[in-house]
């Protein structure tokens, strides 16, 4: 029985294996490309443009260096990639994630191990960087549930947890064209590239 197809043609060209990714398959525009046309809620969103995936991971890296004044420019750029797999896979809410099964996880694992090496960063985070961008995850995740994704605030506490006071603080959901925000997302990510040295 012929094997189905386990890759995907990129935009740059580069043929993405899914089930052995490579770091020489991995580009930043294509994931700045895919993540600007992702949205987040599965595009429940208030507003007259969807909510990316690429502008909601600029918002967990900004989100996690105030939290983490003076972090290595480095783990503000594991920040930025948190969700970068999500370029070829899709972003699915976590009901979803739970009804699919490990199999999604696994394939997460390997992508990420993946653009992790690509960009000079450890396959797997250590657990403290880890725990902080996951805690920056979360303040993201309600902020945009109660800007625009008609959670109330009662709500957004009980499923992602109360912010501590100041960690939302002038902190605005924006709505923008996906070039605008791929663009952005490159524009970051060569930054923080070169500031790692």
């Amino acid at each position: 029985m012929k094997q189905p197809r386990a890759w995907q043609r990129m935009l740059s060209g580069r043929r993405l294996d899914l089930l052995d990714p490579t770091p020489m398959d991995i580009e930043v525009e294509d994931i700045a490309h895919g993540l600007a046309f992702v949205a987040r809620w599965n595009g429940q969103t208030r507003g007259d443009w969807p909510y990316s995936v690429a502008e909601h991971s600029l918002l967990v890296e900004e989100i996690f260096a105030r939290a983490n004044a003076g972090v290595p420019a480095k783990w503000r750029l594991a920040a930025l990639l948190h969700d970068a797999p999500e370029y070829v896979i899709g972003d699915m809410i976590s009901p979803v994630k739970a009804a699919v099964g490990p199999g999604y996880g696994a394939l997460d694992e390997r992508l990420t191990a993946a653009v992790h090496l690509r960009f000079g960063l450890p396959a797997v985070l250590p657990v403290p960087i880890k725990k902080q961008i996951k805690a920056a995850d979360k303040v993201s995740a309600w902020l945009e549930a109660v800007q625009i994704a008609g959670f109330s605030i009662p709500e957004a506490d009980r499923f992602f947890g109360k912010p501590e006071a100041g960690t939302v603080r002038g902190l605005e959901i924006r709505l923008r064209p996906p070039a605008v925000v791929r663009a952005e997302y490159v524009q970051r990510h060569a930054d923080l590239l070169a500031a790692c040295g």
